[in-house]
């Protein structure tokens, strides 16, 4: 349990302590001028709850669903497997930072999702449904390798840091966020978003990338998550992490997704003694929480 809120972000600091002083900011608020829908008239997403995800909406993701329901979006968590019957309820499925095992992060990674999971949720997307993918660092990134897979993605079971251990904003000007439907939405023009560590993947070449990794990047890949200290030990191997992805849009058959390879951008949570801030509440991710809505409104068509 003390390990499950260290994929939400990286800081280098050890699982127990994450766990002792992440909490969620009820004080974040974000206006929305022109909803998208009338309170309670949206959509329903649905959001996963039942593959061992430290994030709830209750929880931490209590300011993503804050921000959804003021848009006029219904959201309804499931602890259930994924099954068709609760599928075809919803417009968007949502699945943030899911886990095969909460307790071991050790290699081998395992799949979060089983088979008959994956086949069912492909088979939804193909048909028509839309599928928002958040994962994160190692074990979440590989924890939904297979489900990726299906879809043409792989996702890196990693962690994705910079090497001089500056802030992680993406922006148009560094060329790491890149103008497409999403984030050039009509009226509101996403110009820059910030992170905290994470994954990066590859796309098939029918994807769109949102956001890309550059030579700042290092991707490690330790053999177990709490290996990754500063510095940095010498012996875990490594990858240049320019060129991979860490979110990217896809349509597929007649549905649409979306994947981001790092659940904190879009939380709000106040960490440790000082209570800093980090996701959507932080200054410097001033544009997180209308990337939030461009993304649902995308998957929303």
């Amino acid at each position: 349990m003390k390990r499950m809120i260290g994929c939400l972000s990286i800081m280098l600091l050890g699982i127990a302590q994450l766990m002792a002083q992440q909490v969620a900011d009820e004080q974040f608020y974000y206006p929305i001028i022109d909803p998208r829908y009338g309170i309670g008239n949206g959509p329903l997403l649905l959001f996963d709850e039942a593959h061992n995800n430290p994030v709830t909406l209750r929880g931490t993701y209590a300011a993503f669903s804050n921000l959804l329901q003021a848009d006029g979006y219904r959201l309804r968590s499931t602890k259930e497997k994924i099954n068709l019957e609760r599928l075809k309820e919803a417009k968007i499925f949502i699945s943030v930072n899911a886990l095969y095992d909460s307790e071991n992060w050790s290699l081998p990674t395992r799949s979060a999702f089983n088979d008959k999971e994956i086949e069912i949720l492909r088979q939804w997307v193909r048909d028509g449904g839309s599928l928002f993918l958040v994962t994160d660092h190692m074990p979440c990134g590989g924890s939904v390798q297979a489900l990726a897979a299906v879809f043409g993605i792989h996702v890196i079971n990693g962690f994705a840091l910079r090497t001089d251990g500056n802030p992680e904003i993406f922006s148009r000007d560094r060329k790491t966020l890149l103008a497409n439907e999403i984030t050039a939405e009509s009226g509101k023009k996403i110009d820059s978003i910030m992170c905290w560590g994470g994954t990066g993947f590859t796309v098939p070449a029918t994807a769109q990338i949102i956001s890309l990794l550059d030579e700042e990047y290092e991707i490690y890949l330790p053999a177990d998550a709490n290996q990754i200290k500063r510095p940095i030990p010498d012996y875990i191997p490594k990858l240049p992490g320019k060129g991979f992805a860490n979110g990217a849009y896809l349509r597929f058959g007649k549905g649409r997704m979306v994947i981001f390879g790092d659940g904190a951008p879009f939380s709000a949570q106040l960490h440790g003694i000082k209570s800093e801030k980090r996701g959507m509440n932080h200054s410097s991710a001033y544009q997180n929480a209308q990337f939030l809505l461009n993304i649902v409104h995308w998957l929303d068509r």
